[in-house]
């Protein structure tokens, strides 16, 4: 995989000095210039994780179809693929087809993807997908996929044990069943979701069954994209410069740079957890992962003896957190801001057959009597409408909450209140490119804004954005990303009398 990728390293040198300082370095010193003639890319991916996936499974030549031995349950929708039927539907009008859809994302392309993939999946049906793939390799579009690990992305780094709360089959994606993959494995009524290992193999599996490994570099560190003016080359436009390093043997980092004309943000947004921004947070038993629960629990530095935890947060990571404390017989002290009867609380649009153990975490939080758990869970006090004033160094938190303050002694804290994606290999870390540029980045409050066909900044031609960065949290969604871009894509190469005919990666 490496040899690949070292053809695009324009000032690494095979030294044994240079490479030793490459590994002091922690980041690639930016002033460091590039060669007279750096490679260009069509197109970078930055980030390895199921929306990069998906979108290199589409520019590989893979064109989706409508299936003639299907008929979607969607009567308007149906007639209007039936009118194009000869096209993939990365050439036919997604504007059109998104029209009058309604679904789970804010985006209507991943809207339009989702329900040809999985039709009348809210309604609880179980359709098979409409969709027929053939690969057409004249229509391959050369890209590299970029990621810090092995493809999966984040799944990577996520607990094991716990089960994820997307069904299985809206965890795969595009021309892999996932239950094929994973032998169809049954657990119990749960058995539709998925482990995180399970996940994560999913995807290593399937970038290797559909030929797509020569596309992907791992263990890749961006550090720096910024857009360049373009030589008068007489094409007009601009390129965009990405640098960074691979990290190779003994932990060396081997520094890069190259140029893309397109380049796609499909980071996710696990990068930076959300802090409270209290006193005492970065006290060295206040934490901002679930792993950092299940290190002290297999190191067993926690037991029924120890003060309780402390976990703050009303989402599934807080509730994985309280599972994992509660099945290990360790105290837990819950601490949220929300009601329980709030509305907006991700427990209430939860099936209770197929998450139980959600559920479970839930109505412990609404048994509440006056100001403490009733003793139905003695190992669990629930703490609604309150927040964290500080952390003391003696072990001790400050709860604010029905006017008054509340003191207790913690064995570590646990602060789950969600993450926000870490773009500072942007200029101004890619705060400019939100739909509020006065704010960061944020997946929920303000995502990047897109042209909701094309996934382009609005703000940036040639950068793309995908999954979690445009609101799509969830990989059902994230696909339509994939679809929208390469369609973009497609028929931007074919207007400039550019798109590839040999079917490989021609600059490599």
């Amino acid at each position: 995989m490496s040899g690949t990728f070292f053809t695009f390293l324009l000032f690494f040198s095979s030294s044994v000095p240079a490479l030793a300082q490459a590994a002091a370095m922690p980041l690639l010193e930016e002033t460091t210039p590039p060669q007279e003639h750096p490679p260009t890319v069509p197109v970078v991916i930055i980030g390895n994780g199921p929306s990069g996936i998906s979108l290199s499974y589409l520019l590989s030549g893979y064109k989706p179809y409508l299936d003639p031995a299907t008929v979607h349950p969607n009567p308007i929708l149906y007639r209007k693929l039936q009118e194009t039927k000869h096209l993939p539907i990365t050439e036919q009008d997604l504007e059109y087809l998104s029209e009058g859809l309604e679904g789970r994302s804010r985006n209507p392309v991943a809207v339009l993807f989702d329900t040809l993939l999985h039709p009348n999946a809210d309604f609880g049906y179980k359709f098979p997908s409409v969709l027929q793939w053939r690969r057409d390799k004249q229509q391959h579009i050369p890209h590299l996929v970029l990621g810090r690990g092995t493809p999966g992305g984040a799944w990577h780094a996520m607990e094991g044990s716990m089960l994820t709360i997307s069904l299985g089959i809206w965890m795969e994606l595009p021309g892999v069943n996932y239950k094929d993959l994973t032998n169809g494995k049954r657990r119990d009524l749960t058995s539709d979701r998925a482990t995180p290992e399970e996940i994560s193999s999913y995807y290593c599996n399937y970038v290797k069954l559909k030929g797509l490994q020569k596309n992907f570099v791992d263990n890749t560190y961006v550090t720096s994209i910024q857009k360049l003016c373009r030589g008068h080359d007489g094409e007009g436009g601009a390129l965009w410069e990405v640098r960074g390093y691979q990290q190779v043997q003994n932990d060396t980092h081997a520094p890069f740079c190259l140029f893309a004309e397109n380049v796609v943000l499909a980071t996710g947004a696990s990068d930076s957890p959300v802090r409270l921004g209290v006193e005492g947070e970065d006290l060295p038993f206040v934490f901002h992962s679930i792993s950092d629960l299940g290190l002290a629990v297999s190191q067993r530095k926690l037991d029924r003896k120890s003060d309780p935890v402390l976990i703050v947060g009303a989402g599934l990571s807080a509730a994985d957190a309280v599972l994992c404390a509660c099945n290990s017989n360790i105290r837990v002290l819950h601490v949220f801001r929300k009601r329980v009867d709030d509305s907006d609380l991700i427990f209430k649009q939860l099936p209770k057959m197929l998450y139980p153990e959600y559920h479970k975490v839930y109505n412990m939080m609404c048994n509440v009597v006056g100001n403490a758990s009733i003793s139905l869970f003695p190992d669990y006090t629930s703490f609604p409408e309150h927040c964290v004033v500080s952390f003391q160094s003696d072990m001790k938190c400050l709860l604010q909450g029905n006017n008054a303050l509340k003191a207790f002694k913690i064995s570590m804290a646990l602060v789950l209140i969600g993450t926000n994606p870490d773009l500072f290999f942007l200029k101004g870390q890619g705060q400019y490119l939100g739909q509020d540029p006065t704010r960061p980045i944020s997946c929920k409050q303000n995502p990047i804004d897109i042209d909701p066909y094309t996934f382009e900044c609005t703000k940036e031609p040639g950068l793309f954005a995908m999954g979690p960065l445009v609101g799509d949290n969830f990989v059902r969604f994230l696909k339509g990303g994939a679809l929208g871009i390469t369609s973009c894509l497609l028929k931007r190469l074919k207007k400039k009398g550019k798109l590839i005919s040999n079917g490989g990666n021609n600059f490599i």
